[in-house]
């Protein structure tokens, strides 16, 4: 029987105690788990050796999405009472849709009031049962986005149970982040550091990156039996024209395309060519990798480690391999590695 096609081939146990709540002081610092797909072994060494693990002439592939303040916390009209506005993506005109707690309150018509220079209003119900909210900025703010950055709080995964300090505004951000869009850090590159991009392009790696933003669905489980089943999120991502040409290059001449990230893997193969190199140019893409299913653009990944029945755990078996996915997971839950969003790393070679 093959494994690894199934939903509950998915789930692992993981103690609550090895979900990391914050980050290491040290970016680099984290531990890294080294899989190698040929061998089928497993190494143990810590993220400031990734150079190591390079060649001259790799590809290092970074999504510089940057994550928004999309968690809005106000009172409603009338009552008082607490209300919350998570912003999913921009409609335009100050207009987002997004997801409001508590959602029997928040009808067509409310107001939630975040401060006094700073409101929105529910527009309409969607049939994903969010929200359609008009956000409405006062002085000194000269736009929406504005008010968002200076009341917005870092919207933190579910799985980490405190409230956003004001470190979590650097550290869940990467350090090349640019292009704001994200409700959810693509946290792979949460690991590095300028000084190790550096170490790596003295080696003779060269860096290119693509734009994917995150959403809010990157959370979610799967839940059907079978994985053909799954409604996939849709996230905007982007390719720029010099990325396109580095992946092409970087084929020309035998080098390895290295993704940081799913998010980066997800916007590489979203824009796949035949032969194995990318498109240029825009798009929303909702592609599920997972077994049978291998990856056609990207060489060498480095992730981080997933939630049981994740679609992510599903794309790491399908580039990975489903067997030796879930030994590394289990051996990382036995060598108590840290988990999640401010946990430690995977690199897959």
């Amino acid at each position: 029987m093959t494994h690894g096609l199934r939903t509950a081939d998915y789930e692992f146990e993981l103690p609550p105690e090895l979900i990391a709540q914050a980050p290491l002081p040290q970016r680099d610092a984290s531990r890294l788990m080294v899989l190698d797909r040929s061998s089928g072994t497993i190494e143990h060494r810590t993220f400031s050796d990734l150079p190591a693990l390079a060649t001259p002439g790799d590809l290092l592939v970074v999504n510089r999405s940057r994550v928004v303040r999309a968690r809005l916390l106000g009172t409603r009209d009338g009552s008082g009472a607490p209300a919350e506005v998570f912003l999913l993506q921009p409609l335009g005109d100050g207009r987002y849709e997004a997801m409001v707690s508590p959602g029997a309150k928040l009808k067509p018509g409310r107001l939630v009031t975040f401060a006094a220079d700073f409101r929105a209003e529910i527009m309409a119900s969607t049939e994903r049962r969010t929200r359609v909210v008009q956000l409405h900025a006062d002085a000194p703010f000269a736009n929406v986005e504005q008010a968002i950055d200076a009341h917005g709080h870092v919207p933190l995964p579910p799985y980490i149970t405190r409230g956003d300090d004001a470190s979590d505004a650097e550290r869940y951000q990467t350090v090349y982040a640019r292009e704001p869009g994200s409700v959810a850090a693509p946290t792979a590159g949460l690991h590095f550091t300028t000084a190790l991009l550096d170490a790596l392009g003295a080696r003779g790696v060269r860096r290119a990156e693509v734009v994917l933003h995150v959403g809010a669905g990157t959370f979610k489980t799967v839940d059907a039996a079978d994985p053909v089943d799954h409604v996939m999120h849709e996230e905007w991502y982007s390719i720029p024209v010099e990325t396109a040409a580095a992946v092409t290059e970087t084929r020309a001449a035998a080098g390895r395309i290295w993704a940081v990230g799913t998010t980066s893997v997800r916007a590489l193969e979203s824009a796949a060519q035949p032969d194995r190199t990318v498109q240029a140019g825009v798009g929303e893409t909702r592609i599920f990798l997972r077994p049978p299913a291998r990856p056609q653009i990207v060489d060498a990944l480095v992730t981080n480690f997933h939630l049981p029945r994740s679609t992510l755990i599903m794309l790491v078996a399908s580039f990975a391999g489903y067997d030796l996915t879930m030994r590394a997971y289990r051996e990382a839950v036995a060598e108590r590695y840290r988990f999640y969003s401010y946990g430690d790393a995977m690199a897959i070679t």
